[in-house]
């Protein structure tokens, strides 16, 4: 959900499921980029039919926009991972006033120190987002894996200029640009 361009503070909209229409805040915070409406719209037609009762990961998750669509659209749970101890509070306040706001579990931590540590289910769609001027998507792609189901699915955002590939056992379904980034989605082998 983030790039090297600052946004200012503002705010995105939920565009589908019970929680459409519903805005959600976009902090002043450096490398925050929300991803655009048009590609988050593309995104969830094309995850649509997995959604429902879908565990999944926000990595990076900004505004929540991803993790918190997810939900709107039928995710049975979403762990949304974020750095930042500002956004997070932003996000836990947004989860508590939406009505089953709590399938949304923020947790303030390094994406990748929560992929080395995670222990537990595994997740059905995960959305890498990163800052895109902090370069992190190898080291998340390649420990992303293990808390991964099988046959998961896996968006990757990324700069126009960069093709992001997340290595063996990924299968590309679809991909689509903007003028600001490439969006990619991935189907796990097996």
């Amino acid at each position: 959900m983030k790039s090297g361009r600052p946004t200012g503070s503002g705010n995105v909209r939920i565009i589908g499921g019970r929680w459409r229409g519903t805005r959600l805040p976009v902090a002043d915070a450096q490398g925050l980029r929300p991803t655009s409406d048009r590609a988050r719209e593309t995104l969830f037609n094309w995850l649509q039919p997995m959604l429902p009762g879908a565990r999944v990961l926000d990595l990076f998750a900004g505004s929540g926009a991803l993790g918190l669509e997810s939900l709107s659209r039928g995710a049975s749970k979403a762990i949304l991972v974020e750095r930042d101890p500002s956004l997070c509070a932003s996000l836990r306040a947004t989860a508590s006033r939406l009505q089953g706001g709590d399938a949304a579990t923020v947790l303030q931590s390094d994406a990748l120190a929560f992929l080395r540590s995670h222990v537990g289910e595994p997740f059905d769609i995960a959305f890498v987002d990163p800052p895109f001027a902090e370069g992190l998507w190898d080291g998340v792609l390649a420990a992303l894996p293990t808390a991964m189901a099988a046959g998961a699915w896996l968006y990757v955002e990324s700069t126009p200029q960069r093709n992001i590939e997340p290595g063996e056992g990924w299968l590309p379904h679809r991909e689509g640009h903007t003028r600001d980034a490439r969006h990619a989605l991935y189907r796990r082998a097996g």
